[in-house]
């Protein structure tokens, strides 16, 4: 079964369409799948709910769907570098779910591992936990937190091997392997592409078994969302 693609537009072509539920990878502007969100914005396809830990920033990665108006709702727990974004809530063009950071990683998790539905006590006594429900254990208020299972997950790895075996670097293995689990197809953006057998089965993060796509991206735009420097 051959999983890689020639271009990001060709590797989303017959698995997307309006109103689909996305899980999208990354950690700000790091470890983002930018090819396929460009080439998610040139399909076209809109109403779209995506679950990402930011909405990226004015003029890339996520940022770029809320420009050309494709996202109906943002699952996200951070949201504050995009001014966009901040214009179309305020505007109420845009539904927003706000999720603790903690809560949708363990909700990514959950939904790749067939779970439904877990009890937090993050959130309790907040709007967070409006309209959940609410459960005592050993003394203890937890609500309800519902697993994510989306129709498309989008990651940004930095090696695969032609099997969809992958490897993240740093900071971008915070959410990549949570939402490379919970899609129900996978698509995996890469840096560098080796053959079976060429990766350490013990550095491997996700495993091939849940990536059904690959596009090799070798030159990557690597943003820095924001620079500080030093006087002298």
């Amino acid at each position: 079964m051959n999983k890689v693609y020639q271009n990001s537009k060709a590797a989303l072509d017959g698995i997307v369409r309006d109103g689909m539920l996305l899980a999208v990878g990354g950690f700000g502007l790091c470890g983002v799948p930018e090819e396929l969100i460009l080439a998610l914005r040139d399909w076209g396809v809109r109403e779209l709910t995506i679950a990402s830990n930011n909405a990226g920033v004015d003029g890339a990665a996520l940022g770029l769907l809320l420009a050309s108006r494709q996202i109906k709702k943002m699952i996200s727990s951070y949201v504050g570098e995009n001014v966009e974004f901040e214009r179309q809530f305020l505007a109420g063009e845009i539904e927003v779910e706000f999720c603790p950071q903690g809560t949708l990683a363990e909700r990514l998790r959950a939904g790749g591992a067939g779970i439904p539905g877990f009890y937090t006590r993050t959130g309790i006594g907040t709007i967070i936990a409006e309209g959940k429900e609410h459960k005592e254990f050993d003394g203890k208020t937890y609500i309800l937190e519902r697993g994510i299972q989306a129709d498309l997950a989008l990651v940004k790895a930095w090696k695969a091997d032609t099997q969809g075996n992958l490897i993240y670097r740093r900071t971008a293995r915070n959410f990549n392997p949570n939402a490379a689990t919970c899609g129900k197809i996978t698509v995996a953006e890469v840096e560098h592409l080796v053959e079976p057998g060429e990766l350490d089965p013990d550095e491997i993060h996700t495993p091939g078994i849940f990536v059904h796509r690959i596009v090799h991206v070798p030159n990557p735009l690597k943003r820095i969302e924001k620079k500080t420097t030093r006087e002298g």
